[in-house]
């Protein structure tokens, strides 16, 4: 198993209550920019550190939004492939839907893979619902266009002969021949995040990594449709570096200090739901099933734990979530067995993508967590015996 470092590089001082809301409609005066370059130093010299002790890293990108200041992934990444000496570099991800030039995104993610001599994990995702309104988009048809996007990228990655023509339902090139040629060959690996049924089988049937986030001990099912899915293919069972899941981290050496740190911590969740009302559901977004479910749930969001008890992702206190497989919290040894404990109950994954900094956590103590991962929990996790992928 594979442990990644991840951090939203958020700016908490601007997650006053007065907002109500902290995505796209909140006013960039709100960023201190000398005080935001501090947080940018501080999270990269945290990549930085991963780097050396052995653990991998994970960038994303979000727009318009104090909770998340990467609009730009290839950013960080262009920074920490150079930086960088062994760490995979993922990106989970690039909302491609939502991308107005697939082939440039082919472009940045190529260079990214030659300057990083093929350390490179290739992330798309569908992108949250309220940033449509940013992209010039419609989510009516984002499918349609998420997939056709990833076919063209992987098309302009794998042709090396020369230009090819693109005649899309929704992107059209005369030329297209992407130079730098990608360092791992024929392309950087494919991760695609999903939660649908037929989403999760399109992801089974091309054979990528699928990533989950917070979706607690829910996520044997999202896996066992994967599995299913390649059974039904006539393919045999999935290698565990098919699956990744994505938790928060609260680590520290006494029980009580962990504690505290998941307390920092967890204002990202409260923080990630304060979205103003016209975002959250653009029309076309939601299938029926998934907006009758919103509607019946009263804008409560969250999971149902392994005792059947419903854990409001954005307000649970810290022990339902982390009896809900959302957070680790703990001493190394606590947080080891939780995670022992996720991994045989969901099947087993090859992947944990952990936030060892978020919310209000200074970078002193994001600092003491990443060694922590490091030097006491990824030894012992790596010597879980990783349950059968088979479906069951």
């Amino acid at each position: 198993m594979r442990i990644y470092h991840f951090s939203e590089q958020p700016f908490p001082e601007a997650w006053g209550e007065e907002h109500a809301s902290l995505r796209v409609s909140l006013a960039s005066r709100h960023c201190d920019p000398q005080r935001l370059a501090e947080h940018y130093h501080h999270r990269l010299d945290e990549w930085l550190l991963a780097d050396e002790l052995g653990l991998d890293i994970m960038v994303n990108e979000h727009h318009a939004t104090a909770t998340c200041c990467t609009p730009v992934a290839a950013v960080p990444l262009a920074i920490l492939a150079r930086q960088t000496k062994r760490a995979r570099l993922l990106t989970l991800g690039y909302p491609i839907a939502n991308r107005l030039d697939p082939v440039r995104a082919a472009e940045e993610f190529a260079m990214i893979d030659v300057i990083s001599r093929g350390r490179l994990e290739m992330g798309f995702v569908r992108g949250v619902p309220y940033e449509v309104p940013l992209s010039q988009r419609s989510a009516v048809g984002q499918m349609e266009r998420f997939w056709e996007a990833h076919d063209l990228i992987l098309k302009a990655m794998t042709s090396i002969d020369g230009p090819f023509d693109w005649q899309g339902e929704h992107f059209q090139y005369r030329n297209v021949n992407v130079w730098p040629r990608v360092f791992q060959q024929p392309h950087p690996p494919v991760w695609i995040t999903g939660r649908s049924p037929q989403n999760i089988c399109e992801i089974a049937e091309r054979g990528h990594v699928l990533g989950t986030f917070l979706s607690g001990f829910q996520t044997k099912g999202l896996f066992d449709l994967y599995r299913n899915a390649c059974a039904d293919l006539g393919r045999p069972p999935p290698p565990a570096d098919r699956f990744a899941y994505l938790g928060i981290a609260a680590i520290a050496q006494d029980k009580a200090e962990a504690m505290r740190r998941a307390e920092l911590m967890v204002g990202y969740l409260r923080s990630s739901g304060r979205v103003a009302e016209p975002f959250g559901a653009p029309p076309g977004y939601f299938s029926l099933g998934d907006a009758v479910r919103m509607v019946k749930a009263r804008g409560k969001r969250g999971v149902t734990a392994r005792d059947g008890k419903f854990v409001d992702t954005h307000h649970g206190a810290i022990e339902d979530l982390v009896a809900a497989g959302i957070m680790f919290v703990g001493t190394p040894e606590e947080v080891s067995a939780q995670i022992a404990d996720f991994v045989g109950s969901v099947g087993g994954l090859g992947h944990l993508l952990l936030m060892a900094h978020a919310g209000h956590l200074s970078h002193r103590d994001a600092v003491d967590q990443i060694t922590l991962l490091a030097k006491e929990v990824l030894p012992r996790v790596r010597g879980v015996k990783e349950a059968s992928c088979a479906s069951g």
